[in-house]
């Protein structure tokens, strides 16, 4: 009977080496590493949602408003151009002093680096401002997922009283319509419309942007067959992320992004995070109980540059944020090294977007 049990852990040990990933030779002498084969089955680079071939137009024709699967080419056809310019515009707010640029900053990739975010009356919000740049990959949109798409979250900041404080969509509209510039940009962008300038069209314009916002990171390089963008403490920091589960809520193209989780499955996430107040999370909309304290798990993309963390913005330090939710999340006290090589690996995601994003002419 022990001779059998031993002969079942010799094959069971057999198979399992014979599971390993192996290298895979390519074209042109270039081979994709073990390392690789193993990430692909949990990544995406951003060359996989590329589409460098779509007419410049397809967006004026087609009106889309989900298409999360399509990156256009580096131009802006007429429909971002209204958008980045909407973006821009703080004429967005009832006192003319914030825009959606003021909280997700292009220039600090796209959040403002303060816990929560200073609205158009002066009152601080509840929740850290979420990065647009890559948001149009996400499943839903803000903490709680209220919001299905880029587009839909661009119209409920405008009409929060405490962000941009705007107090109807025709208070705005008519505002808009009011602006001779305007009335000629959405006739252009919209011109099946009898009346262009609607709220819908603006959230649309200004999704339209935000679509745009998926630069290419050294991450995405590697994956798409560069060993040499990422040297070999990264390489183990990624081996680490994969080896202590954090593939489990951050894979995907956007690493991350794509479902709701409890913050804290082993332990109370304020006593490890030092938050000032107890966020219930999605509780808040549902009143379901089993609902208590789930957040959409955010993008990792940018995290190097996207301080401070969680849903509150109660960690400054990335060390820090990596430390806690292993113990929090795995139940893994992380070593030193871990912690420090997942933070290299994190570093490979950091992407800026191209400058002519950051201007607009308002």
């Amino acid at each position: 009977m022990k001779k059998n049990l031993a002969l079942l852990a010799i094959l069971s040990f057999i198979a399992c080496k014979n599971d390993e990933p192996k290298e895979i030779p390519l074209a042109d002498n270039k081979v994709k590493t073990a390392l690789m084969v193993e990430a692909d089955d949990y990544f995406k680079p951003i060359s996989s949602v590329s589409n460098k071939n779509i007419p410049e137009n397809f967006q004026q024709l087609n009106n889309p408003v989900n298409i999360t699967s399509v990156r256009f080419d580096d131009r802006l056809n007429d429909k971002e151009r209204l958008g980045q310019k909407l973006y821009y515009d703080k004429r967005l707010s009832k006192n003319g002093t914030i825009s959606c640029n003021s909280c997700h900053n292009l220039d600090t990739y796209g959040v403002d680096n303060s816990p929560t975010s200073l609205g158009d009356t002066k009152a601080f919000g509840n929740r850290n401002s979420p990065s647009v740049i890559y948001a149009s990959l996400h499943f839903k949109q803000f903490w709680d997922g209220r919001a299905k798409d880029v587009e839909e979250q661009a119209g409920m900041p405008i009409l929060n009283p405490v962000e941009h404080a705007i107090p109807s969509e025709d208070f705005l509209i008519n505002r808009l319509r009011g602006i001779e510039e305007y009335q000629k940009l959405f006739k252009s962008v919209y011109p099946n419309d009898k009346e262009p300038v609607t709220y819908a069209n603006l959230t649309n314009a200004i999704g339209s942007f935000e679509r745009k916002l998926l630069p290419e990171s050294r991450f995405d390089k590697w994956l798409d067959g560069n060993d040499n963008a990422l040297d070999e403490t990264e390489k183990a920091g990624l081996k680490s992320f994969i080896n202590n589960g954090c593939i489990t809520c951050h894979s995907g193209v956007a690493i991350g992004g794509q479902m709701m989780q409890k913050f804290g499955l082993y332990g109370n996430y304020w006593e490890y995070t030092k938050s000032k107040t107890t966020d219930n999370g999605v509780y808040d909309l549902t009143k379901n109980e089993t609902d208590k304290f789930m957040f959409k798990t955010p993008s990792l993309r940018n995290v190097e540059k996207t301080y401070p963390y969680f849903h509150d913005g109660s960690v400054a330090k990335l060390e820090d944020a990596v430390k806690i939710m292993g113990k929090l999340q795995t139940n893994k006290e992380l070593s030193e090294t871990e912690i420090n090589n997942i933070v290299a690996f994190l570093k490979t995601l950091t992407a800026d977007i191209d400058e002519k994003y950051k201007k607009a002419d308002n």
